[in-house]
């Protein structure tokens, strides 16, 4: 008989992952920050896997093995910030040992009285996985770690009528400094992005070169990023810092440039042409055609006449 796989412990709310984990009672009932060091109970189960419904950012040092988050890992060798939405499921994979870092933890009743309530869903890198964690350097480490600090001295005090301000203000800050350390990441991995960036011309050109569009349809951004092996999040992120375009930007370029050389070297009809390149209908090819291309497919073919 198969053996049913474990239930992930499931945590509804920050005092009782708090109560798990061994960790003091937190100062706020919706948000904590934590030591990874203050941690006393045994975690081995937990880390099979775990899910909470709340927002939780972590930063681990000296951590010596992966996280698996969705269908991926962080990769933490160097050590890194991350970042986990809502309802993900969360499993670790290390040996035994101590490391360092802090996890903060938000549960979004706490955001949702503020604007960052609906905006924190805009910050892709909550959807990133597969070694895409945020490796800082020394001086983005100290601003990071500045806003924990901020944080933890907040949470420190009785709370007021503008604690909730005040930290909600530091998270956002603690966002938005992560989305500046991410944007220089994609720089300064410009090399190793470029070599994604290849891939994926490859891999477009191969796909429309093939059968695929007939039977599969068009590649979808989703089809396109499990073949890069990164999120679909990451890689229209790192695209646009290194293009301008996003994935399915790139989708739609390389598919006018396979559908431009049909149309001049064949006699197939516009119709034809849209079922070969994936399209379940011709009115949609040409929709797109002519709102990339300023022209219908049968005036970019008379143009050849």
């Amino acid at each position: 008989m198969k053996k049913e796989p474990t239930p992930p412990y499931v945590f509804h709310s920050v005092s009782e992952l708090h109560k798990a984990l061994g960790l003091p009672k937190p100062l706020h009932p919706l948000v904590s920050l934590s030591n990874y060091q203050d941690i006393r109970a045994n975690t081995d189960e937990i880390a099979k896997g775990m899910m909470t419904n709340m927002y939780k950012i972590s930063y681990k040092k000296h951590y010596t093995g992966k996280v698996r988050y969705g269908q991926s890992y962080y990769d933490f060798d160097e050590g890194g910030l991350c970042f986990v939405s809502p309802n993900q499921l969360i499993t670790e994979s290390r040996p035994r040992g101590e490391y360092e870092g802090f996890t903060l933890i938000i549960h979004p009743d706490f955001l949702r009285p503020y604007p960052l309530g609906k905006t924190i869903k805009n910050y892709g890198f909550f959807s990133y996985s597969s070694n895409e964690a945020l490796h800082l350097s020394e001086k983005e480490k100290e601003t990071i770690m500045g806003v924990f600090g901020s944080i933890g001295e907040e949470l420190a005090l009785p709370i007021d009528q503008y604690s909730q301000d005040v930290i909600v203000s530091q998270i956002e800050l603690l966002l938005n400094y992560s989305n500046r350390f991410y944007n220089r990441q994609f720089i300064t991995r410009k090399a190793a992005n470029h070599d994604i960036l290849t891939k994926l011309e490859t891999l477009l050109a191969d796909y429309f070169d093939s059968q695929k569009p007939l039977i599969e349809g068009l590649p979808t951004v989703q089809y396109i990023s499990e073949q890069l092996a990164v999120s679909p999040h990451y890689l229209s992120d790192m695209l646009r810092s290194l293009t301008g375009m996003n994935t399915q930007q790139h989708i739609h370029n390389k598919l006018i440039d396979k559908a431009k050389e049909i149309l001049s070297t064949s006699n197939l009809t516009t119709a034809e042409v849209a079922y070969q390149l994936g399209f379940e209908h011709p009115q949609s090819f040409n929709k797109i055609f002519k709102r990339k291309t300023n022209v219908s497919p049968i005036e970019f073919r008379q143009s050849f006449n």
